[in-house]
């Protein structure tokens, strides 16, 4: 991680000389579809490999994503309203409610592979994690721009 800290610091920095972040915005223009494309790849490859399981064991899929739904979901909920009654500005509330709302399934998944196999129930618990929280972030990223007016001016 302090490598990719490293890496990210050294690349702004030489990016952003002149303090004007257009060469920075440029760059993040550019890599933003490949890192769609690469999100998309990944939930792709893990659906695949669990995808035998996942189809055998509807019930179990249902045990473990009904309460990462109503926990996604709630939290959001609860934060972002507390963030709305604190009289945040859109830009702090949205970025922060996502962070509570957010699960550590990435971190999760390379835990329960290296430690069960790539068959073991924690694996596939955390496959169907990161399969669930996916679409699940992209439909609160969609709310939190779609309701950007509940919130106070943005200080800038």
């Amino acid at each position: 991680m302090s490598c990719c800290l490293f890496w990210q610091g050294l690349t702004r920095k030489r990016l952003d000389r002149a303090n004007d972040h257009t060469r920075l915005h440029a760059l993040l223009g550019a890599l933003k579809p490949w890192s769609i494309v690469g999100l998309l790849a990944t939930v792709v490859l893990l659906l695949g490999l669990q995808a035998q399981t996942i189809v055998e064991q509807p019930l179990i899929i249902g045990l473990i994503v009904i309460p990462l739904l109503l926990q996604t979901y709630g939290i959001f909920a609860l934060s972002y309203l507390a963030a709305q009654r604190l009289g945040l500005p859109h830009n702090i509330a949205a970025p922060a409610c996502m962070i509570a709302t957010s699960n550590s399934f990435e971190l999760a998944v390379a835990v329960a592979i290296s430690l069960f196999g790539m068959h073991s129930g924690a694996a596939l618990a955390t496959v169907v994690g990161v399969l669930v929280e996916v679409p699940v972030m992209l439909s609160l990223v969609w709310f939190a721009n779609q309701t950007r007016g509940w919130f106070a001016a943005q200080s800038q």
